[in-house]
Protein backbone atom coordinates (compact mmCIF):
# COMPACT_ATOMS: atom_id res chain seq x y z
CA UNK A 1 0.00 0.00 0.00
CA UNK A 2 2.52 2.39 -0.41
CA UNK A 3 0.61 3.92 -2.75
CA UNK A 4 -0.34 6.67 0.21
CA UNK A 5 3.16 8.50 -0.64
CA UNK A 6 1.38 11.50 -1.17
CA UNK A 7 -0.94 12.38 1.40
CA UNK A 8 -0.01 15.89 1.50
CA UNK A 9 -0.93 16.39 -1.86
CA UNK A 10 -4.73 17.44 -2.95
CA UNK A 11 -6.67 15.11 -5.85
CA UNK A 12 -6.30 18.31 -8.21
CA UNK A 13 -2.39 17.84 -8.19
CA UNK A 14 -2.41 13.88 -8.06
CA UNK A 15 -5.09 13.61 -10.83
CA UNK A 16 -4.83 16.48 -13.18
CA UNK A 17 -5.72 18.41 -15.13
CA UNK A 18 -7.04 20.81 -11.61
CA UNK A 19 -11.07 20.81 -11.87
CA UNK A 20 -12.11 24.74 -12.14
CA UNK A 21 -14.72 25.85 -9.73
CA UNK A 22 -18.10 24.67 -9.68
CA UNK A 23 -20.47 26.32 -11.41
CA UNK A 24 -22.71 28.75 -9.31
CA UNK A 25 -25.92 26.78 -10.30
CA UNK A 26 -24.28 23.46 -9.56
CA UNK A 27 -25.68 20.97 -7.07
CA UNK A 28 -24.23 20.15 -3.72
CA UNK A 29 -22.67 17.21 -4.35
CA UNK A 30 -20.90 18.77 -7.76
CA UNK A 31 -19.91 21.85 -5.38
CA UNK A 32 -18.51 18.87 -2.97
CA UNK A 33 -16.59 16.96 -5.12
CA UNK A 34 -15.13 20.24 -6.74
CA UNK A 35 -13.84 21.19 -3.25
CA UNK A 36 -12.92 17.75 -2.07
CA UNK A 37 -9.82 17.86 -4.88
CA UNK A 38 -8.24 20.86 -3.30
CA UNK A 39 -8.24 19.07 0.11
CA UNK A 40 -4.85 17.25 0.78
CA UNK A 41 -5.72 13.62 0.18
CA UNK A 42 -4.24 12.63 4.00
CA UNK A 43 -7.01 15.19 5.30
CA UNK A 44 -9.60 13.38 3.80
CA UNK A 45 -11.98 11.58 6.09
CA UNK A 46 -14.48 8.49 5.82
CA UNK A 47 -17.34 10.30 4.37
CA UNK A 48 -15.24 12.55 1.66
CA UNK A 49 -13.79 9.40 0.79
CA UNK A 50 -16.87 7.70 0.26
CA UNK A 51 -18.13 10.76 -1.75
CA UNK A 52 -15.06 10.74 -4.00
CA UNK A 53 -15.46 6.65 -4.35
CA UNK A 54 -19.21 6.87 -5.18
CA UNK A 55 -18.58 9.33 -7.31
CA UNK A 56 -15.72 7.45 -9.35
CA UNK A 57 -13.56 10.72 -8.28
CA UNK A 58 -9.40 9.90 -8.82
CA UNK A 59 -10.37 6.31 -7.58
CA UNK A 60 -6.67 5.10 -8.43
CA UNK A 61 -5.58 7.68 -5.22
CA UNK A 62 -8.74 7.87 -3.09
CA UNK A 63 -9.10 4.11 -2.96
CA UNK A 64 -5.45 3.39 -1.43
CA UNK A 65 -6.48 6.14 1.18
CA UNK A 66 -10.06 4.04 1.60
CA UNK A 67 -8.97 1.00 1.94
CA UNK A 68 -6.12 1.44 4.47
CA UNK A 69 -9.23 2.64 7.15
CA UNK A 70 -11.40 0.08 6.28
CA UNK A 71 -8.38 -2.34 7.14
CA UNK A 72 -8.19 -0.73 10.60
CA UNK A 73 -12.27 -0.31 10.92
CA UNK A 74 -13.90 -2.93 8.41
CA UNK A 75 -18.04 -1.34 9.39
CA UNK A 76 -16.42 2.18 9.76
CA UNK A 77 -19.60 4.72 9.69
CA UNK A 78 -18.29 6.96 6.89
CA UNK A 79 -21.88 8.53 6.74
CA UNK A 80 -25.39 6.76 6.53
CA UNK A 81 -24.35 3.70 8.09
CA UNK A 82 -22.18 0.98 9.38
CA UNK A 83 -19.94 -0.16 6.11
CA UNK A 84 -21.11 2.12 3.97
CA UNK A 85 -17.45 3.14 3.33
CA UNK A 86 -16.80 -0.65 2.43
CA UNK A 87 -19.68 -0.92 0.13
CA UNK A 88 -18.87 2.03 -1.67
CA UNK A 89 -15.36 0.67 -2.36
CA UNK A 90 -16.26 -2.77 -3.25
CA UNK A 91 -18.66 -1.50 -5.73
CA UNK A 92 -15.61 0.48 -7.30
CA UNK A 93 -15.59 -0.09 -10.70
CA UNK A 94 -13.52 -3.37 -11.92
CA UNK A 95 -11.28 -1.52 -14.18
CA UNK A 96 -9.66 0.40 -11.44
CA UNK A 97 -9.08 -2.60 -9.56
CA UNK A 98 -6.77 -3.52 -12.36
CA UNK A 99 -4.79 -0.64 -11.94
CA UNK A 100 -4.38 -1.48 -8.42
CA UNK A 101 -4.25 -5.22 -7.77
CA UNK A 102 -2.41 -4.93 -4.06
CA UNK A 103 -5.26 -2.91 -2.81
CA UNK A 104 -7.71 -4.96 -4.42
CA UNK A 105 -5.86 -7.94 -2.32
CA UNK A 106 -5.79 -5.74 0.67
CA UNK A 107 -9.67 -4.93 0.35
CA UNK A 108 -10.94 -8.47 -0.38
CA UNK A 109 -8.68 -9.89 2.62
CA UNK A 110 -10.59 -7.49 4.91
CA UNK A 111 -14.10 -8.21 3.47
CA UNK A 112 -13.28 -12.39 4.18
CA UNK A 113 -12.47 -11.41 7.77
CA UNK A 114 -15.85 -10.32 8.76
CA UNK A 115 -17.99 -12.52 10.39
CA UNK A 116 -20.98 -14.01 9.54
CA UNK A 117 -23.13 -11.48 12.32
CA UNK A 118 -21.16 -8.56 10.54
CA UNK A 119 -22.34 -9.35 7.07
CA UNK A 120 -26.10 -9.63 8.75
CA UNK A 121 -25.85 -6.13 10.23
CA UNK A 122 -25.25 -4.54 6.58
CA UNK A 123 -28.32 -3.32 4.47
CA UNK A 124 -29.98 -5.20 2.20
CA UNK A 125 -28.04 -6.99 -0.59
CA UNK A 126 -24.47 -5.93 1.24
CA UNK A 127 -24.14 -9.93 1.53
CA UNK A 128 -24.39 -10.45 -2.45
CA UNK A 129 -22.09 -7.26 -3.22
CA UNK A 130 -19.52 -8.56 -0.94
CA UNK A 131 -19.76 -11.53 -2.50
CA UNK A 132 -19.60 -10.39 -6.15
CA UNK A 133 -16.06 -8.23 -5.20
CA UNK A 134 -14.45 -11.19 -3.26
CA UNK A 135 -15.32 -13.57 -6.40
CA UNK A 136 -14.18 -11.94 -9.30
CA UNK A 137 -11.38 -12.92 -10.84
Amino acid sequence: MDRLLHLDRTLDELDPPRWPDADEHATRLVRTVHGLRRVPLGRLGPADLRVLVTQAVALPHVLPHAVRLLAEEPLLDACFHAGDLLLAAVDAPAAVWELLPDVEARLREVVRALTPEEVAELPRGAAEQLARFTARP
